[in-house]
């Protein structure tokens, strides 16, 4: 089960189960195929949709996509996150991030913050793009950026370290 808040709007919750898809506790039919990577074409209620997905940031959580010309902010919330959200718990992991790490391969096409830079949690650090998608990395906590360990225009593996935090 998923909440899934749009647009800082609205807020729907999500669930499959069986091969079905449920929202909000209703049971929908879509038809979907995937066209490539970041493409794909849907037909929900007799109507037809192109859908892209335009990044991703994987630490907060967010997914950016548009649907036939609209751009729509999602960000996605699982049963564990919520609970550790009514724990007050939720930013235990992020206080202790030291290192940044690449979510995935890819090209460093921008750095934005320079060594010694103060940046707040959720501030843009860097843009990666992997599969011909730009992925902004954001600051997971309040940090100084203490080394930058990559260039722009440099291509990074999974998991290879991109700044040091501190």
């Amino acid at each position: 089960m998923y909440q899934i808040k749009i647009n800082q709007k609205f807020q729907f919750k999500t669930a499959q189960q069986k091969g079905e898809i449920f929202i909000n506790d209703q049971a929908v039919t879509l038809d979907m195929v995937k066209i490539d990577e970041n493409h794909f074409h849907l037909i929900y209620q007799h109507c037809s949709y192109k859908a892209e997905v335009l990044s991703m940031n994987f630490v907060e959580k967010i997914l950016r996509i548009k649907v036939n010309q609209n751009i729509y902010d999602l960000e996605i919330r699982d049963q564990y996150d919520e609970l550790l959200k009514n724990l007050g718990l939720e930013n235990l992991n992020a206080r202790k991030i030291k290192e940044i790490k690449a979510p995935m391969p890819g090209l460093v096409l921008k750095i934005i913050v320079k060594e010694g830079d103060v940046v707040k949690k959720g501030e843009n650090l860097l843009v990666l793009e992997a599969m011909k998608m730009e992925n902004m990395i954001k600051a997971p906590a309040d940090v100084i950026i203490q080394k930058i360990k990559v260039k722009s225009g440099e291509k990074v593996e999974k998991n290879q370290l991109l700044m040091v935090l501190d």
